[in-house]
């Protein structure tokens, strides 16, 4: 079976729908909709059941779920294990939102080449849709990220609580969300609780997915946002920003996500890393 339709089938089933599939895929959606036909042919038997709502699967796509999870993940750590660069024994592969690099995964980077230095480390920047996806194929061999979805072969595991707070550049008292306040969109559990705790917020008129993008902004131009305590506690420090007495804190749990069959002489080792140097981080910044 080309590998090709099964990676399709676990894109749809992520995505909701075929039109979202494709563009995941970068292919267009008839080309989503041949593959998956392909597969059905090859397999005798239809996989989804296609609605306005979406697509859903039959009893027989959910039979054939664990099997194309096994048989995508299995090509692509054969191809990462044949792949490895020359000198190099292994190779991981850790994903991330771009947050949770700054400041915490940036420092497990070092860490890891001088513990394990005959493991070669990919390291990428992704949303949880891409990190979760890149689990389930195999691309990916940890994840850490805010909202993960539970998959089949994959432990979830909480890592760290974020504490977000709200920060502002001008030390008054004004009532928040204040002007020139920038809205970071830290994924669907921040939007919910900031949606209950200021429900007339009407939307900013800057926002970005990316929340370095928003803090770099602030420090530059003013204005205010909510973030990461840890990120921003130098500056507060240092007077650049300033916690507003009347904001609330949110609380945001972080996840490391990983095969539930790690190797214990390579991802096993990663893993020790990101767990030891995220519990040294946090305490540095209790």
């Amino acid at each position: 079976m080309d590998t090709e339709l099964a990676r399709t089938f676990l894109t749809v089933i992520a995505a909701g729908n075929f039109r979202n599939a494709a563009s995941r895929l970068f292919v267009t959606q008839s080309t989503v909709s041949a593959r998956i036909a392909a597969l059905e042919e090859q397999l005798g038997c239809s996989l989804f059941v296609r609605n306005k709502a979406g697509t859903t699967l039959t009893p027989a796509g959910l039979s054939f779920h664990p099997f194309a999870t096994t048989l995508v993940r299995t090509v692509e750590r054969a191809r990462q294990d044949i792949g490895v660069a020359l000198g190099f024994r292994a190779s991981v592969t850790i994903g991330g939102r771009f947050g949770l690099w700054d400041d915490l995964l940036f420092a497990c980077l070092p860490r890891i080449r001088k513990a394990v230095p005959d493991i070669a480390v990919r390291a990428e920047m992704a949303f949880e849709d891409e990190l979760i996806q890149g689990l389930v194929e195999g691309r990916t061999n940890v994840g850490v990220m805010y909202t993960p979805q539970s998959r089949p072969g994959l432990v979830v595991e909480p890592l760290l609580e974020e504490q977000l707070v709200y920060v502002t550049t001008r030390d008054d008292n004004s009532s928040p969300p204040g002007e020139n306040y920038v809205y970071i969109d830290w994924g669907p559990e921040f939007a919910r609780k900031h949606s209950a705790a200021f429900p007339d917020f009407l939307g900013a008129g800057l926002s970005t997915n990316i929340g370095w993008l928003g803090l770099t902004h602030i420090l530059a131009a003013g204005g205010a946002g909510y973030f990461p305590l840890r990120l921003v506690k130098h500056a507060l420090t240092a007077g650049q920003l300033h916690r507003h007495p009347d904001a609330p804190d949110f609380r945001l749990p972080a996840y490391l996500v990983y095969p539930a069959d790690p190797q214990p002489e390579t991802l096993g080792l990663v893993l020790q890393i990101v767990r030891e140097v995220t519990r040294e981080i946090l305490q540095q910044h209790a």
